[in-house]
């Protein structure tokens, strides 16, 4: 009998496409970086329809996604382990992700660290390769100055456009919003999170 482990985790080899982890044809979506696992284990459960695959590299977020994970109620969710950066267009077929779910990114707010933010051209045109026409990707961030960033970044490329009449909402874009156990402690710090969300042209 497989360990739960086994049944959600994998961590990809050179050139592996991570499609094959499910056998079915069902859209697939993407959550970069799981953090304690509140939005893989419970957003696709109302979305059985769907495949998920969780990307994270920290194998302790590995360990407390699996602490919420159950083969039973999430048969759709895979997770991956694995650093992402603008080689993410190699660890998926061109055109065939669905939606991606990017939750409070390291802001990395010291100035000579932000060349190592997720949010750069290289990122977003490697994300633009695997995401079908139609595709969203929704993203938060407590951090002002990074939420100003990532807004300037998609209005710098050709391949997204803002789904919000102001790019920035203090709202969450999601019907069934998951608050995550980092998004409730800033909150209780009294930060307040930023809610973008982008459609692929």
């Amino acid at each position: 009998m497989l360990s739960d482990r086994d049944f959600f985790v994998v961590e990809p080899s050179e050139g592996e496409l991570l499609n094959s982890l499910f056998e079915d044809e069902h859209p697939l979506y993407l959550e970069i970086g799981s953090g304690k696992g509140e939005f893989i284990s419970r957003y696709p459960i109302s979305h059985p329809d769907w495949n998920f695959i969780g990307l994270e590299m920290s194998e302790k977020r590995i360990r407390n996604c699996l602490k919420k994970l159950s083969v039973e109620l999430n048969p759709n969710v895979r997770l991956a382990r694995k650093f992402v950066d603008a080689g993410i267009s190699q660890l998926f077929r061109p055109s065939s992700i669905s939606g991606v779910f990017i939750q409070h990114p390291d802001p990395w707010p010291k100035r000579k660290h932000h060349r190592r933010r997720l949010f750069r051209q290289d990122f977003l045109n490697s994300l633009a390769q695997i995401l079908i026409p139609g595709a969203q990707v929704q993203i938060s961030t407590d951090h002002n100055e990074y939420a100003s960033w990532i807004v300037e970044e998609f209005l710098q490329n050709p391949h997204y456009t803002s789904m919000q009449d102001d790019p920035i909402q203090l709202h969450p874009n999601l019907d069934e919003h998951i608050v995550t156990w980092f998004e409730e402690e800033q909150r209780r710090l009294g930060y307040h999170p930023h809610f973008m969300l982008y459609e692929r042209i």
